[in-house]
């Protein structure tokens, strides 16, 4: 029988300890996150807030010289989703710094917020219950 690694098993132990001593410094850090992205053409512009909500929505009049509905609201919508990634890896620069590292003891695998986190809300409930038939709990 391996003998456990207690000095490891300790490091988690005050990981943790400290990520919740700072859960509302966190919190607050999560809640002001924002993402922004810029069309190829740089005619539009599109800050979302945490949650993926948006915030700003600038369209350079340059682009009713060519009038294109559809092509303004896939651009839009492309936009729109580079903007949620990039306030996505914020999100998540911010947890990898606070969460616990599990010091190579296999305890911490990939949590719901980090399957939310990497799919985009349309995307999700697939990608939730894709991880539910593979047999991953909440921990995985």
């Amino acid at each position: 029988m391996e003998r456990p690694q207690w000095s490891a098993l300790r490091g988690v132990v005050e990981d943790l300890q400290r990520t919740i001593d700072n859960a509302a410094q966190t919190r607050e850090q999560m809640l002001e996150v924002t993402g922004t992205a810029w069309s190829d053409d740089r005619l539009i512009k599109v800050v979302v807030g945490p949650r993926g909500q948006l915030i700003e929505l600038e369209i350079d009049p340059r682009i009713y010289r060519t009038p294109n509905s559809k092509a303004l609201s896939a651009t839009i919508l492309s936009t729109a989703k580079a903007a949620i990634e990039d306030a996505n890896k914020k999100t998540r620069e911010i947890m990898d710094k606070v969460m616990p590292k599990d010091k190579g003891l296999g305890l911490f695998g990939k949590t719901d917020v980090d399957v939310m986190l990497e799919h985009h809300d349309a995307d999700l409930p697939q990608a939730m219950k894709k991880k539910d038939e593979e047999g991953h709990g909440y921990l995985s």
